[in-house]
């Protein structure tokens, strides 16, 4: 008896080349980013919120066009700058990217793979890209920008990675590090002088003793971490505050605990510089406080006044309070969102 041929993917599509068929391959994703930790981050976390392993490209343009608006640079796929890698085809199925060096590298792909015999790539750009929003599929921008469209998701705060397994992974890595700090134990979490916000001395000095007078007054410990724009000095005036006080500072050495102080913390001490540090401790659902620093800006100020608003963070003025709301899930949200948007195809490839 002569056994039946396999039918081939395309045969077992019928008359739909685009229909998702048992063992066709997961989609591919490049998530790209300046070199920008903060930026990289994001996108990465929304590919994995999406099901998706990403390929990081990182994205380098060529002086004098690197300072000129996104939509009149000249060749985006000319070539790679000093350090930056090759974008080349087979184009992915999705592209995430962040950072305006990126926008249009990412529109010249998604154009250039309608050539490949297939869908297009799905781009994803997450803020505001400062051109057409037609050159992107989804455009993901914070609600304190205020930018709208039919193809515009908009999220509270910073697109992160944080889950439960991986606050859960977390805890048990850093839980011999807290181990011998009093509880309630107290995640502060301190950024930094940035383009819209100072953080000198005084400032420290002040944050500083309200610390050491804060876990005095409710037997708590402290799990500091700083940040690369927190400055040598400012850490110096922490450590030396907190010298005799029950607080654990990072110094930097040794793997990063911060999400181990985001999994382990029973409230959070936040300054307000960050969006994504303030966004970060709401997805734990725990009480934060958050530190005013001199500065600020319409975006900021904002991004500040929606999450007090709604009752999820409060203004840190030295005492420890106690409160409950829903935590943020934002990333998880939108992209449940992203994926009702893609085509049936890469839905089905992606399982959702």
């Amino acid at each position: 008896m002569t056994q039946k041929p396999q039918s081939s993917p395309a045969e077992t599509r019928g008359n739909n080349p685009n229909q998702s068929v048992p063992g066709d391959p997961a989609p591919t994703c490049w998530a790209l980013s300046e070199g920008h930790a903060g930026m990289e981050i994001q996108a990465v976390a929304l590919a994995r919120a999406l099901g998706l392993e990403p390929v990081i490209k990182r994205v380098r343009i060529r002086k004098p066009w690197r300072w000129i608006p996104p939509r009149f640079l000249p060749l985006p796929l000319s070539g790679p700058g000093p350090g930056g890698d090759a974008l080349a085809p087979p184009w992915p199925d999705v592209i995430i990217t962040c950072g305006r060096q990126v926008v249009a590298p990412a529109a010249a792909i998604r154009r250039a793979s309608k050539d490949q015999g297939k869908s297009s790539t799905f781009a994803i750009h997450i803020q505001d890209p400062k051109v057409p929003f037609g050159w992107f599929d989804v455009i993901v921008a914070p609600e304190h920008d205020q930018v709208s469209g039919p193809n515009v998701i908009t999220g509270r705060g910073g697109i992160n990675g944080i889950t439960l397994e991986r606050l859960a992974q977390a805890a048990e890595e850093f839980a011999p590090l807290y181990a011998h700090l009093p509880r309630p134990l107290i995640g502060v979490i301190i950024g930094g002088s940035n383009r819209v916000y100072t953080m000198d001395g005084p400032v420290v000095e002040r944050l500083a003793r309200q610390l050491a007078e804060l876990a005095e007054a409710n037997g708590a410990g402290l799990a500091v971490t700083p940040s690369r724009r927190t400055g040598a000095e400012n850490e110096a005036t922490l450590r030396r505050t907190l010298a005799n006080t029950p607080a654990k500072i990072w110094d930097g050495e040794n793997a990063n605990p911060y999400f181990g102080i985001l999994a382990l913390a029973d409230a959070f001490i936040v300054t307000c510089d960050s969006v994504n540090m303030v966004s970060e401790a709401a997805t734990t659902g725990k009480p934060v406080h958050v530190v005013e620093l001199e500065g600020g800006s319409a975006k900021f100020r904002r991004f500040h006044e929606s999450l007090r608003k709604d009752g999820i963070t409060r203004a840190f003025e030295g005492q420890l309070e106690s409160w409950d709301y829903p935590a943020l899930q934002e990333t998880s949200r939108i992209a449940a969102e992203i994926r009702a948007r893609m085509p049936e195809e890469l839905r089905a490839r992606l399982g959702a």
